[in-house]
């Protein structure tokens, strides 16, 4: 298994109830976006005034908020995600992070369930690679977004000794929901301290 699976989306059929699912989670993502988009007020100042006044105050950001998406939207087939219309008007081409990529992979996870051994369960349950396809498809970020995240995570599993895929160590006997995001989160707060360095 490679994230090599992320690409080659079937087209599906026009279907309202889809997009109406699809668009709350959308909506979802799209606000947890902005709350992380940076504006200043001069473009050499490099952190927004709520940055300074945390970082000054010792606080930690606020964890994004995701609503959990519909049962309809976790069992529905990851092609269908990707059908073009729902990518036009969901997020299609919608440039990322990486630590922005790992950061929604790890929500979509605690969201729809966590799994192994699979892309997805029939009720909806992701693995790693999975909750990335979820992204992927609706159009947050790209390929080499996702493959650059995988980058990251395979770097944090180097850095414990751990030389096995990262979507291998997941299927492994005995992991945990609560170790899968651990590392997802590990390895976004890196990519987060590579972007500010």
């Amino acid at each position: 298994m490679t994230t090599t699976t992320l690409a080659g989306a079937t087209p599906a059929t026009g279907n309202p109830r889809l997009s109406a699912d699809a668009a709350a989670l959308v909506a979802d993502i799209e606000r947890y976006l902005a709350a992380r988009t940076r504006t200043t007020a001069h473009p050499l100042i490099t952190k927004t005034t709520a940055e300074l006044v945390a970082e000054a105050l010792g606080a930690t950001p606020a964890a994004p908020i995701l609503t959990p998406p519909s049962r309809a939207l976790r069992i529905l087939p990851d092609w269908a995600l990707a059908f073009p219309l729902l990518r036009q008007l969901h997020g299609a081409g919608r440039n990322i992070e990486v630590a922005e990529h790992l950061e929604l992979t790890a929500l979509v996870i605690e969201r729809y369930g966590w799994t192994r051994g699979s892309l997805r369960t029939t009720s909806g349950r992701r693995c790693i690679l999975g909750a990335q396809a979820v992204l992927f498809r609706l159009g947050y970020g790209d390929e080499s977004t996702a493959r650059a995240a995988g980058t990251r995570l395979q770097n944090r599993l180097a850095a414990r000794g751990i030389t096995q895929p990262f979507y291998a160590w997941n299927d492994a006997s005995g992991r945990t929901q609560g170790e899968v995001l651990a590392l997802v989160r590990e390895a976004a707060a890196a990519a987060r301290q590579e972007t500010c360095a």
